[in-house]
């Protein structure tokens, strides 16, 4: 597993995604169930739940991908923007649009994580997570 759990989730979804499979395991934590539970809420992911692995020893999420009917995945782009070793902060006032609107940027806050558009609606800023289009 990586230290990173958030570059693992995106990781992970990225190349299931690819893959074409329906579904996709990852490790828990709590910022990855965050960032699940907002790309459930824009769409972009069917559902998700929370399962013990085989040895029963460790809790793991199980994604359900989503796709259109001609098969194409929900999700084009998935882009890790802040990193370890160089955070990025934004003020409420340059909170980025990902394509003109169109994608999200998932945005660490003091009130939790949420999308570009609710971080904007409520006036506050945070750390640029991701950019998910």
């Amino acid at each position: 597993m990586s230290t990173d759990s958030v570059a693992d989730l995106l990781t992970r979804i990225r190349n299931a995604l690819r893959a074409s499979h329906k579904t996709v395991v990852i490790p828990y934590s709590k910022m990855s169930g965050s960032i699940l539970n907002l790309l459930k809420g824009e769409g972009y992911i069917e559902d998700f739940s929370v399962e013990k692995d085989s040895d029963d020893k460790f809790e793991q999420y199980k994604v359900f991908l989503k796709y259109s009917q001609e098969g194409s995945p929900a999700i084009d782009t998935l882009k890790r923007v802040s990193k370890p070793g160089r955070r990025i902060y934004v003020r409420k006032d340059s909170l980025p649009k990902v394509r003109c609107g169109l994608g999200i940027a998932v945005i660490s806050t003091s009130h939790g994580v949420m999308s570009d558009r609710e971080a904007r609606k409520q006036g506050i800023g945070g750390e640029v997570i991701a950019t998910i289009y």
